[in-house]
């Protein structure tokens, strides 16, 4: 018998919740360096994407793109980065990252470039408002 889905410590600290779709609870990091979001599939003990039985993994995709979408659409950015690493946190999470070319660490990973500058309340606020309202989470 697995354990209920809960948050490791690490992104419960380095991010803000946003909402549920119907897999992944989506979180905001709180660095305004990169608009940045989480999807952590809402599965007890899973660490790889491979750990998904077929329809989460398809569904997973499918929340994937929709992110992409909204984040791009949002923010305009040059390039989006997409990625499952859990080096440091073991739980599934998919980084989605809107990139610049611009920005400071480009065309670098984001990963130990520049440490995190947390939003202001009023932007996160507002990110937060506009990201609900186009992934449709209440």
């Amino acid at each position: 018998m697995s354990s209920a889905f809960t948050l490791h410590p690490q992104i419960l600290k380095d991010s803000i919740g946003i909402g549920d779709l119907p897999l992944s609870h989506v979180r905001l990091m709180n660095d305004s360096t990169h608009p940045w979001l989480l999807l952590m599939p809402k599965r007890a003990d899973v660490s790889e994407i491979i750990d998904l039985d077929d329809a989460d993994r398809v569904q997973l995709m499918a929340e994937i793109a929709q992110v992409c979408q909204v984040l791009k659409a949002l923010t305009g950015c040059d390039k989006l980065n997409v990625a499952s690493l859990g080096n440091l946190v073991p739980q599934l999470h998919v980084h989605v990252i809107a990139r610049f070319r611009g920005d400071a660490a480009w065309p670098k990973p984001v990963w130990g470039q520049l440490p995190a500058v947390a939003y202001s309340m009023d932007a996160a606020t507002n990110l937060i408002s506009q990201l609900r309202t186009k992934l449709s989470i209440s």
